[in-house]
């Protein structure tokens, strides 16, 4: 049985890349991408670059040689585009299967839609069953979002078009009915509202019946999906009418599945309602161990951050470093005097690398699985910072050392505070936030590509805000994964992703499902 995947508001594939790693247990690959759709210019480099990826190794092997001379050039900094390396020579078939596949486009524009639809109608026949994946833009839901909008004069979350963008998934399920369709979406659509009206009473209506509600409906009942919570406990059975009562049991917590980050998602399944039976009974998503962030960055260097502004040097780096260290310790003596011991020991090498393409040993499972045969790495750079955020830097991760806390804003001493007419007001409270190394980390988020204040690296040597490959890890991506456009952008694209480990597991319950139904 073969599986075409549907996947929209793809980003750069993280939910695909999760299906397409699913293997059965007949050692078979039963899903395959028939074709992605992503709107974002560099999201989509990624996601085309990622299908060509897979097609070459389906060719060439686990390891393709002209995929590690790639990723070599990328690592040495060298201005490389995929599309100038592979779109001619021996790779230009699969190049353009890769082109055709990973669709550049923006749904809800006509002409883009009946190239989409085009696409799905040619799957439709291809394979033997369809699923979509995927899921609208998170802003308009985001709780951290709307806090921040309500300050804004006028701020009004009515006709936001970000809300509605779920209407052109509803199109697909109408026109198409897939057997299978995920929805992943954040915390924060349970509880959005339009006009005083909860969003999600009504997606769920309409994900249930989209027929119902784009006006394609043809018979009584054709288009009705049943909605279905991804994981359930050992030995229970999913129920459609508790989850009706308590949608809270669409949130996934990544943590408590093997993912280094407390990162806590709405994920939807819908199973159309002729096969819905199956799936009440098949397994949830496995538990894992906890795995702390330290772990997972295992066997990936040491770096230094840099001085904004400044010419990057570690002398310049270190100098800085040390003029904040003689203002921070005489402030905090007294009321933190281990934070100030830790201080005055610690070393601010200049001779840090500020970016590192080889390998340090890596000692944990996890590391060592995201590395898999890879031998070189890419986006793995720190940024530079202001010479008073790499005193909060530094002072944070040396509370944090000895309170086993990230400081709190009022816990700062009062030279450290920065020029935040909010700073004391208690909003965003831990605006610096320092990641713990024995726990998972907080959430990865899309604003890393602002700036990296709530995610410290928790190595006071370092002083810096985590490199972009870290955050790929902590987001379970394979280290072989490439992300293209520059780095702002990366993080755009990370933060954004599903975790590829989550989605194999999904995969795996579809596959239970959709396996079993014949």
């Amino acid at each position: 049985m073969t599986i075409g995947i549907i996947d929209v508001f793809a980003g750069p594939g993280g939910l695909g890349e999760g299906f397409s790693s699913f293997v059965a247990s007949n050692k078979m690959r039963p899903f395959k991408i028939a074709v992605s759709a992503e709107m974002e210019r560099t999201a989509h480099a990624t996601l085309r670059l990622r299908s060509f990826v897979r097609l070459l190794r389906e060719r060439d092997g686990r390891h393709p040689l002209a995929y590690r001379r790639f990723m070599e050039s990328i690592a040495s900094a060298q201005t490389v585009l995929a599309d100038g390396v592979f779109s001619t020579d021996g790779h230009a078939s699969l190049w353009a299967e890769a082109d055709a596949e990973a669709l550049n486009l923006t749904l809800g524009v006509p002409e883009h839609d009946e190239l989409l639809y085009s696409k799905i109608e040619k799957a439709r026949r291809k394979f033997d069953e369809l699923i979509l994946i995927g899921g609208p833009p998170c802003q308009a839901y985001s709780l951290v979002g709307r806090a921040r909008q309500r300050n804004v004069p006028g701020f009004s979350t009515l006709g936001d078009k970000k809300h509605f963008l779920y209407l052109e998934y509803l199109k697909i399920l109408a026109r198409f009915r897939p057997a299978v369709f995920i929805m992943e979406n954040v915390k924060g659509i349970l509880t959005s509202s339009v006009g005083g009206n909860l969003m999600f009473d009504q997606i769920r209506r309409d994900l249930a019946n989209p027929g119902a509600t784009v006006g394609e409906r043809r018979r009584i009942g054709e288009d009705e999906y049943v909605l279905l919570p991804i994981h359930t406990e050992a030995g229970a059975h999913r129920d459609p009418e508790q989850i009706a009562h308590d949608p809270s049991g669409f949130i996934i917590r990544c943590e408590d599945h093997g993912i280094p980050q407390a990162r806590h998602r709405v994920i939807i399944m819908g199973v159309r309602a002729d096969i819905a039976s199956a799936a009440l009974t098949v397994p949830g998503l496995p538990l894992r161990d906890t795995v702390p962030i330290e772990d997972a960055l295992s066997g990936l260097p040491r770096l230094r951050s840099a001085v904004s502004r400044g010419p990057g040097g570690g002398d310049e780096w270190s100098s800085v470093l040390e003029v904040q260290r003689k203002l921070i310790i005489p402030k905090i003596r007294r009321d933190l005097p281990e934070v100030a011991d830790l201080l005055s020991r610690v070393s601010f090498s200049p001779n840090l690398p500020r970016e590192s393409v080889q390998y340090a040993s890596a000692k944990s499972a996890f590391a060592r699985s995201a590395q898999g045969g890879t031998d070189v790495i890419t986006s793995h750079s720190a940024r530079s910072h202001m010479a008073g955020d790499l005193g909060r830097y530094m002072f944070a991760a040396a509370f944090s050392a000895k309170a086993r806390r990230s400081p709190k804003n009022v816990e700062f001493p009062a030279a450290l505070a920065p020029d935040h007419a909010n700073w004391l007001s208690g909003a965003f409270a831990d605006r610096f936030r320092v990641q713990l190394k024995r726990r998972p980390s907080n959430t990865v988020t899309s604003h890393l590509s602002k700036d990296g204040h709530a995610f410290i690296h928790w190595d006071v040597g370092q002083c810096r805000s985590i490199s972009v490959r870290e955050a790929a890890r902590l987001q379970s991506f394979p280290d072989d994964y490439v992300f293209t456009g520059n780095r702002t952008q990366q993080f755009v694209q990370v933060g954004n992703a599903v975790p590829p480990m989550i989605a194999v597991d999904i995969a795996r319950v579809v596959w239970s499902i959709l396996g079993g139904k014949r």
